[in-house]
């Protein structure tokens, strides 16, 4: 099982600061040398500071995603990390939907899925509306409309699960924004 448990803080910016990339035609090396900008350095390692509170975490984040597809519940945390440029999460989210077999293609149009409805399932779809709604409570509030498209897409419990899921990768987003963590780091499902 994947927890949103955040990379160790304390690790360093994503190596190597440049890449050689290769072409079929014959280039020289300096025309293949691509700079990238160095990685932030992290705020505060919340973890080791607050580990209560991680643990507390990590085990919430099991407790909300039981009986939710994998699948969507990756689609899930990706939109809403999306959302609050939670760029650790997106990095986690994005890879560990790709190991559970989402495509590329579904996982690049999240941000844009309103225009995008043809790649997701009408549930899906009221899953990212739900977790757009859940996520931007600054626009106003859970609308009836939203509210109730969801519950026509997921029976009271799975419903209750995927408001709990939502509300978790929130509380993450919110840790890594906030300490600024650094994403390129994470493999897929490193925290099973």
């Amino acid at each position: 099982m994947t927890t949103n448990a955040p990379a160790a803080t304390g690790t360093t910016a994503p190596t190597p600061t440049t890449a050689t990339t290769t072409t079929a035609s014959a280039s020289t090396a300096a025309d293949a040398q691509v700079r990238y900008a160095p990685a932030h350095t992290p705020r505060l390692d919340w973890t080791e500071h607050a580990p209560e509170v991680f643990k507390a975490m990590v085990r919430l984040d099991a407790a909300a995603r039981k009986g939710l597809d994998p699948k969507l519940l990756e689609l899930v945390k990706i939109r809403a990390s999306q959302i609050n440029r939670c760029a650790l999460c997106v990095d986690m989210h994005s890879k560990d939907a790709l190991a559970a077999g989402e495509s590329v293609e579904r996982i690049v149009q999240l941000s844009a899925w309103e225009e995008s409805e043809h790649f997701y399932t009408e549930q899906e779809l009221a899953a990212l509306a739900l977790t757009e709604a859940v996520t931007v409570l600054t626009a106003g509030f859970v609308s009836d409309e939203v509210y109730e498209r969801a519950a026509r897409h997921f029976e009271e419990r799975e419903l209750a699960q995927l408001i709990a899921a939502i509300t978790v990768i929130n509380a993450w987003n919110r840790f890594g924004v906030t300490c600024r963590l650094v994403p390129g780091h994470y493999r897929p499902t490193q925290h099973a």
